[in-house]
């Protein structure tokens, strides 16, 4: 299990199509989980890990930006980035593209929605400590935090 985690890629279905034409919000994440669930069977938390340690990843925080419309037969494509990790915890981000092609971005100059998440691995009991060998493989992948990474959402100004 060396080298980059691979793009994610999904098409926009039907069904998650909103009153206004586009995408719905949940979707989005919703997509975003499943590219989770990439990188975790990238990084060798997969369904047999997972099935014989009953240990698994837990999201316990994330923020997630829509940035653009996305409609209806769309192809996505998600960026993973590890952006730290510890004996316990991960930290990684996302980004939607729209459009075909190959590389960081590549079709679209641009991501659609981005997603920064914080991840705690857990067992029977609560937080256990990674494998050394996933640990080792989220610390190869380990790459700078994007720019937008970090932020939080701040006061409505006062008019």
């Amino acid at each position: 299990m060396t080298g980059a985690l691979q793009e994610f890629t999904e098409t926009v279905r039907p069904e998650w199509i909103d009153y206004n034409g586009h995408l719905s919000e949940a979707y989005y994440v919703l997509v975003f989980g499943h590219a989770t669930d990439a990188m975790m069977d990238g990084t060798g938390l997969t369904e047999a890990y997972r099935a014989e340690t009953g240990c698994s990843l837990y999201t316990v925080e994330s923020h997630i930006r829509y940035l653009r419309e996305v409609h209806e037969g769309a192809e996505l494509r998600i960026r993973t980035r590890v952006l730290g990790v510890d004996a316990r915890k991960v930290r990684w981000s996302h980004e939607m593209y729209e459009g075909t092609g190959t590389g960081a971005g590549a079709g679209a100059a641009e991501p659609v929605a981005t997603t920064e998440l914080l991840g705690v691995h857990v067992g029977d009991g609560g937080a256990v400590a990674f494998p050394a060998a996933v640990r080792a493989r989220f610390e190869e992948l380990l790459e700078p935090a994007p720019v937008w990474a970090g932020r939080a959402i701040g006061p409505v100004p006062r008019v």
